[in-house]
């Protein structure tokens, strides 16, 4: 399942507004049928959810992350993990509404972290020494450059748990509390995720 919708040009909520707040009665009723609805995997309700409040979430992920790629792809990843975790909303806890808004602040949160870290360990790369050659400094930079793009590639809920874990050092478990899944799912999306990396290094290596 994947809810594709145009990039927004503008942020349309200006910060410290409240969506909950503003929510009648009946639009929470209609959130919480079509969360039921994909709970039962109606995917034409995650768009409806999408049309209802993507618009909010994309400025809200946008103010945090500051980049608007970046922040298309959290708000994805925001209605994927309702499409896989839609049964634990809990009406006791708040609208929809704001159940969606804590779920894209954790994910803008999370990137901004993940990049973070990634540009700390580029960062904190030992340099080459002074009697590198040039082409071994170019060779050490493709390699950079190569574990950057294998990355990239993998799909985004393989590649955040394998930069948290490896550049953070949070354990499976840890990682398991942090993004709310169960442990086998941390270790399967990882164990996938560094077998798609070995197969991507390995087919660049060959070029």
């Amino acid at each position: 399942m994947m809810v594709a919708r145009p990039a927004y040009a503008t942020i349309p909520a200006a910060p410290g507004s409240s969506h909950s707040a503003m929510q009648s009665t009946d639009d929470t009723r209609a959130d919480i049928a079509l969360l039921e609805r994909i709970v039962a995997r109606d995917e034409r309700a995650v768009a409806d959810l999408y049309d209802a409040h993507s618009r909010l979430l994309y400025g809200l992920i946008l103010r945090i992350v500051r980049d608007r790629s970046e922040a298309e792809e959290v708000l994805q990843e925001v209605f994927v993990q309702v499409w896989t975790r839609a049964e634990t909303y809990n009406v006791g806890l708040g609208s929809p509404a704001a159940w969606l808004v804590r779920i894209a602040r954790n994910r803008a949160i999370d990137r901004l972290r993940a990049n973070n870290v990634r540009l700390r360990a580029v960062e904190s790369a030992p340099l080459p020494e002074a009697a590198v050659s040039p082409e071994t400094q170019a060779a050490l930079s493709e390699q950079q450059r190569a574990v950057a793009r294998a990355l990239d590639a993998l799909p985004a809920d393989q590649r955040m748990l394998i930069e948290q874990a490896y550049f953070t050092g949070l354990t499976q478990s840890e990682l398991a509390d942090r993004f709310g899944l169960p442990l086998g799912t941390v270790k399967t999306r990882i164990r996938a995720g560094m077998i798609a990396l070995r197969q991507q290094l390995s087919q660049m290596t060959e070029q």
